[in-house]
């Protein structure tokens, strides 16, 4: 007989799934309340918030709440109605794509309505079963999912390790040769758990000898590095070596929405080939008008990014001054690793929101191995140095009780309820 399929759903609620009933609303899905700033409201109290990702603190800054509004009292959230192919095209969304083409110095350019969707789609549009993708282990998720449709083969390479990239780019040009196929890598600029750059240089290096394409996702990259916040590539002065640059208004703009950066014939091959896109609605006025003013301030208001370095300095700073480990971050994000399973985190995080008023998220396993916690810190230019300050003396609070075993055993007792 045909087991039903709903079974198995409620016998294995997945990793995380596991813990819903007693995390769900506070450590997963919680509700953090009021304007997006430094400082928010959360379970009715002010508690200062390092998870929100608007790194310029654009989100409510006059000028963008201006402009959000206008749009969306003129235009209304539902134009253009439709697929851009069909009906969702408007001289707006050209100019948005010709700015976000000119920043970050390529051809031309392709908004997308979602990051994730985005780059699961455009992985999908560009290989075909016979060629191959090589890709860091430690990509986002959209990556990895958009790596999952490929019908060909693909290899996974040990997060920044030149050598395994190189290996592996090895494999790939074998079996391409083969199928007479192509070879995709695709990497991170930052790497949005850890804040490590990914070795573009280095990588891109490997085009004198193997016969690549490289796809870039500079999701945390863009507005945060290199000359004017035009991204990782800049960074490492290899812009002209990426071939199709992603990035995603999601974070230093403050939006929704996302593009996609190359050679001209590259991007209209994206316009006609990504299904995610052409069978989607376009993305809604406001937001497009929203993104070109958010862009216009990155471009001339270079002290936003200023403010977030100046902030972030002195938060990594006194982090490892105080005896963190915070791993080998080189960019805004700020991750703090500790030692405990999932119910001392629990436990330690319940503290760090009820009794010192911090807020962060909070990264466990599968995310991360067994055994291992990172509290994710997210500096933007909105945050003070007196947000700085008390944070650090909260987090060398919970590491004491976490280290004498205190949430060991507060953990223990609420498992036994």
């Amino acid at each position: 007989m045909t087991k039903d399929l709903f079974e198995r759903i409620k016998d294995d609620k997945g990793p995380l799934g596991k813990w819903a009933d007693k995390a769900e609303g506070y450590f997963v899905f919680p509700k953090l309340e009021g304007p997006i700033s430094n400082r928010m409201s959360f379970n009715g109290k002010e508690v200062v918030t390092w998870s929100i990702n608007d790194y310029l603190g654009l989100a409510n800054h006059p000028e963008v709440l201006k402009v959000d509004g206008e749009s969306a009292a003129t235009d209304g959230l539902a134009y253009p109605m439709g697929a851009r192919m069909m009906s969702g095209h408007t001289s707006y969304h050209e100019q948005l794509e010709e700015e976000c083409a000119e920043f970050v110095d390529k051809e031309a350019a392709y908004l997308v309505n979602f990051g994730y969707q985005g780059m699961v789609s455009a992985i999908d549009a560009l290989v075909n079963k016979e060629d191959v993708i090589v890709y860091d282990m430690d990509t986002h998720a959209c990556i990895i999912d958009g790596v999952r449709l490929h019908a060909g083969k693909r290899f996974v390479y040990r997060h920044n390790d030149i050598e395994s990239c190189e290996k592996n780019l090895k494999r790939a040009a074998r079996i391409a040769e083969k199928t007479g196929g192509g070879i995709l890598l695709v990497s991170e600029g930052v790497f949005g758990m850890r804040g490590e750059q990914g070795r573009l240089k280095e990588i891109i290096a490997l085009k004198e000898k193997y016969n690549f394409r490289i796809l870039v996702d500079d999701a945390h990259g863009f507005g945060t590095l290199g000359e004017g916040g035009k991204g990782t590539g800049f960074e490492q002065g290899v812009q002209d070596g990426i071939d199709v640059y992603f990035a995603t208004f999601a974070k230093s703009m403050a939006g929704i929405g996302a593009f996609f950066a190359g050679d001209k014939d590259v991007v209209q091959y994206l316009q006609y080939n990504m299904r995610s896109q052409m069978f989607a609605k376009s993305l809604p006025m406001p937001m497009v008008k929203g993104a070109l003013k958010r862009l216009d301030m990155m471009r001339t208001m270079p002290e936003l990014k200023e403010n977030l370095w100046e902030i972030t300095n002195a938060l990594q700073s006194g982090l490892r001054n105080a005896g963190f480990d915070l791993g080998t971050t080189q960019t805004c994000i700020t991750p703090v690793f500790l030692k405990g399973e999932i119910p001392e985190a629990m436990a330690m995080v319940q503290d760090l929101r009820e009794n010192h008023a911090v807020f962060c998220s909070i990264v466990v396993y599968p995310v991360i191995p067994k055994g291992l916690i990172i509290l994710r810190l997210i500096p933007t230019a909105r945050h003070t140095q007196e947000d700085v300050d008390e944070t650090i003396v909260a987090f060398s609070a919970i590491r004491q009780k976490l280290e004498n075993g205190t949430y060991k055993e507060i953990a223990e007792t609420i498992m036994a309820q």
